[in-house]
């Protein structure tokens, strides 16, 4: 496998950028030292074609003013904690707010904001932090590891965290997939297969709740193949409240329990992970990034994030189970997405 380096850029604090690109003989694969940030992501279509899956810029101004967490490395905690705060071991801890009074994706200078070390390995890519005691209000110096892996036609993403005391940790990767190929057409007609019995219903602030509602009957009914866009529209409050799917699905871990196609590419992701929860957000958001990589303007629905995590805000909720890390209890995920052709 070739592993590249190339300068990206300088972020506005001087620190350099560099963009590494991983090729195999089935993909290509381009990361940042920045957030651990995917820019790019090729794979083949029915006619062998590589396009890019992946939404992305190509400059480093854009990743600091414009990103979503396009293809980031999102933490110390994925998803949102309320009122930015919560207790552990009888301390109350005050995070810093990015999303009105909430903390989102780790706060106001994430994960996703940090440049990381790279080293190369024969089949990919590890990138570590050390986060200190208390950066944007989280306890414990933590230092993260994750690795990128690229296998024939799998990528795996390895997360590590390594606590020097008890903390909360869940990272999740935060890339924004189009199978089309280069932004070409929506997802609205992609097909996704989640395997899931149950979601966590969430509050007009996109809170997750402690209500745990059954997929059947809704909207949100995966379980087998359904274009995307069908039923986003459904005069459904859950829907209302968040413009569209954006919610933690309780994975049930059947064979291949995330599955999605785009039928005129002929590409499809299966995703496996061993964590308990994915978070499916259908990009109701997108349009104020502007001119992306691929020269596509950006657009609601362009892209789609399928977040392998576990339960959101659930240090704050009494009925979901809540994982403390310590330095005898590292924290340990794995994801990996296979791309074939259906």
């Amino acid at each position: 496998m070739e592993i590249n380096k190339e300068f990206f850029g300088n972020l506005k604090t001087g620190e350099e950028v560099i963009k590494y690109t991983l090729n195999n003989e089935q993909l290509q694969l381009s990361i940042l030292n920045y957030g651990g940030i995917i820019t790019e992501l090729y794979t083949p279509n029915k006619d062998g074609k590589r396009e890019n899956i992946v939404l992305g810029f190509d400059n480093i101004r854009a990743y600091e003013e414009s990103s979503p967490y396009f293809g980031a490395i999102t933490g110390r905690h994925a998803g949102r904690i309320a009122n930015a705060q919560f207790s552990l071991k009888g301390e109350k801890y005050q995070l810093k707010a990015n999303e009105g009074k909430h903390n989102l994706h780790g706060g106001l200078i994430g994960l996703d904001k940090r440049i990381w070390e790279v080293n190369k390995l024969t089949n990919g890519l590890e990138l570590s932090y050390f986060s200190p005691h208390l950066e944007e209000g989280f306890p414990a110096n933590v230092t993260f590891k994750v690795r990128y892996l690229l296998i024939d036609n799998q990528l795996k993403i390895e997360y590590l965290g390594e606590p020097d005391r008890p903390t909360l940790i869940n990272l999740t990767n935060h890339s924004y997939f189009n199978l089309a190929g280069d932004g070409k057409r929506d997802i609205l007609k992609h097909q996704l297969k989640i395997d899931a019995q149950n979601f966590i219903a969430l509050n007009k602030e996109s809170i997750p709740t402690e209500e745990v509602r059954e997929v059947v009957d809704t909207p949100f009914d995966f379980r087998e193949f359904k274009e995307v866009g069908a039923e986003i529209n459904t005069d459904y409050q859950q829907l209302k409240f968040t413009g569209g799917y954006d919610h933690p699905f309780i994975l049930d871990h059947g064979e291949e329990s995330i599955v999605l196609k785009d039928q005129e590419s002929g590409r499809a992701m299966s995703i496996s992970t061993d964590q308990p929860v994915l978070v499916f957000y259908s990009g109701n958001y997108l349009a104020e990034e502007g001119i992306l990589n691929n020269k596509v303007k950006a657009r609601r629905n362009l892209a789609l994030c399928l977040e392998t995590q576990d339960y959101p805000n659930a240090i704050n909720l009494e009925n979901f189970p809540t994982k403390i890390y310590t330095a005898n209890n590292p924290y340990q995920a794995t994801t990996s997405y296979k791309f074939y052709i259906d």
